[in-house]
């Protein structure tokens, strides 16, 4: 049986079972809003405004009739019909007509609820994310697609329609928020009790952004984010909560933290027994370093930067991510860069003096050490490798976009009648569209030819060797290193015969004492060959060790000065 409808002054009629009167798209043409290949979210606020803070209770219907299904705005709500609390977030994207959400999912009563919307797991946070400057509609979803391809989390997503009191508001996606939860951020959950031994150690959210939103708290870094610096790096508690975190899990986290970038400060650094590889997840911090490279994101290392660390019996180092905010990457942006298919967006980040002398949110200084140091580059270089011609091509990407175009295919039509963009400079865009189609074509050969600068300009020193080796070895093998003697570097040529499996290639000295960490990692299957510079080290005999799983190989090799 429908239920009957409530009249809204100055709105069309609107139903909580559904809506039984026209939404119209562009009322002077009058043109109407019907039915969709994608779910059709409705809101009723009864009246109340959606504000910047505290989120109000409202009504949300779902019409989802399966996937592949036509979902019409007349059918009944029949994936979700309850109630939500609901506010604006976001920062600069505030100044947009059209507004995103930050939503709880809520009982009755109006506690919070878990709830499967659109197939995600069950969970009661969720963002309502309304692409507006990211004429694409698809930047954040691309990224997260790709980090998620790389086996870390990043939030899930799924395109809708939204209506609002009776009005249509376009293209949404809904995306999980990132806090802590089994299928999202999996580390352990930190009680107020847990003060104390191995409870005390995790697990913890950390993130680096603008204090913007209401009861923030964190602290600042001891170490300038570079030489004479005017800014400080502040990081912010995310998880637990500012209201919830008690003194000593504060004290925790932030000297964990201090002595990660006291390390980094250090001389030493790179000090493969006492420096910062005991500290962070090396692995993590690539894949963070090469997805915010590829994109080019001029907000990346410096805002919406978020940090994990788990309870130390779990795993004591501290993980980068997970990915947040990409809408103004991927050519999207006409300052700091970020226009341009050349150069690392980190170098620009951390050495232009325009940029430093303007803008109060810097990077830390640790990612620029991290880049020039050795370890670190060829982990990067070896991800590189092992991705560019599979996640990291131009096939995979062009099919990835190929496929929202199809997806988004009659619902951005709706959506650029609705909101008036296209052909039209909406801050920050480097790019402005006629259409639709340009803005996807300007987006696929912008990635093209980043992928080409970043192939040949990538950091690191693990690259393919020669055509005649066999680029899908049967053999576990180690040469020896040429030239040998050396003075000051060397080569080293390994095989390895399938891949995805850990790999490690380390210096010792005639002591056993490790001097290099040159590979840390899972490679694929294939041949390669790295570098090894002995400018540091003593003229004598050191020994190299190959790890493969649980097979080892070695030899030796000759610096002499």
């Amino acid at each position: 049986m429908k239920r009957f409808c409530i009249i809204i002054f100055f709105a069309a009629n609107f139903c909580f079972a559904q809506l039984s009167t026209p939404v119209y798209i562009d009322n002077e043409k009058k043109l109407q809003f019907t039915s969709s290949n994608l779910p059709i979210f409705v809101i009723n606020t009864n009246g109340q405004n959606i504000i910047d803070d505290d989120k109000i209770t409202v009504d949300l219907g779902v019409i989802y009739n399966g996937e592949g299904v036509r979902n019409n705005v007349t059918d009944s709500f029949n994936h979700y019909d309850g109630k939500i609390g609901i506010e604006i977030r976001g920062s600069s994207s505030q100044m947009f007509p059209k507004k995103q959400y930050g939503v709880e999912t809520r009982d009755a009563d109006g506690e919070d609820l878990d709830v499967s919307l659109l197939g995600m797991p069950a969970e009661s946070d969720w963002i309502f994310y309304a692409p507006y400057s990211d004429k694409s509609l698809m930047r954040n979803v691309l990224a997260y697609d790709l980090a998620r391809e790389m086996g870390r989390y990043a939030t899930r997503s799924k395109y809708f329609e939204l209506v609002l009191n009776g009005d249509y508001k376009g293209v949404y996606v809904l995306f999980e928020k990132i806090k802590r939860d089994k299928n999202r951020v999996n580390i352990k959950k930190l009680e107020p009790d847990d003060v104390s031994g191995d409870a005390l150690t995790g697990g913890y959210i950390i993130k680096i952004d603008k204090w913007t939103g209401t009861n923030n708290d964190g602290w600042n870094s001891n170490f300038p984010p570079y030489f004479n610096a005017w800014q400080s790096i502040s990081y912010q508690y995310h998880i637990p909560k500012p209201e919830d975190i008690v003194w000593q899990q504060k004290n925790y986290i932030q000297n964990y933290i201090y002595t990660f970038e006291k390390k980094m400060y250090s001389s030493g650094f790179d000090d493969p027994d006492t420096g910062y590889v005991n500290n962070i997840d090396i692995q993590s911090f690539a894949d963070f370093f090469l997805i915010n490279e590829i994109s080019k994101n001029v907000d990346g290392y410096r805002l919406s930067t978020f940090m994990y660390k788990d309870r130390n019996s779990v795993n004591s180092k501290l993980f980068m991510g997970p990915i947040w905010d990409y809408n103004l990457a991927f050519g999207n942006a006409d300052y700091y860069n970020g226009w341009l298919k050349e150069g690392w967006q980190l170098e620009y980040l951390s050495n232009d003096s325009g940029f430093l002398s303007s803008d109060g949110a810097v990077v830390p200084f640790w990612w620029k050490k991290l880049m020039e140091d050795t370890l670190f580059a060829n982990t990067v270089r070896m991800k590189w490798e092992k991705y560019k011609n599979s996640l990291f091509s131009m096939n995979s990407f062009n099919s990835k976009i190929d496929s929202l175009i199809g997806i988004l295919n009659e619902s951005q039509q709706r959506n650029f009648v609705r909101w008036t963009v296209l052909g039209q400079y909406v801050w920050p865009n480097a790019y402005i569209g006629q259409t639709y189609a340009n803005e996807m074509m300007y987006l696929k050969t912008w990635i093209r030819d980043r992928l080409i600068w970043l192939d040949d300009y990538m950091i690191g020193n693990i690259v393919s060797v020669a055509e005649d080796i066999n680029i899908n070895p049967n053999n576990f093998e180690l040469y020896q290193n040429y030239p040998n003697p050396f003075n000051p570097n060397t080569k080293i040529k390994f095989t390895i015969p399938s891949g995805n499996t850990f790999t490690s290639l380390v210096v010792y000295d005639l002591l056993g004492n490790k001097v290099a960490d040159l590979v840390d990692g899972e490679l694929a299957s294939g041949s390669y060959e790295i570098s090894f510079d002995g400018t540091k080290l003593s003229s004598g005999v050191y020994f190299y060790t190959l790890r493969f799983g649980d097979k080892s190989l070695s030899k030796k090799m000759l610096l002499i000065k």
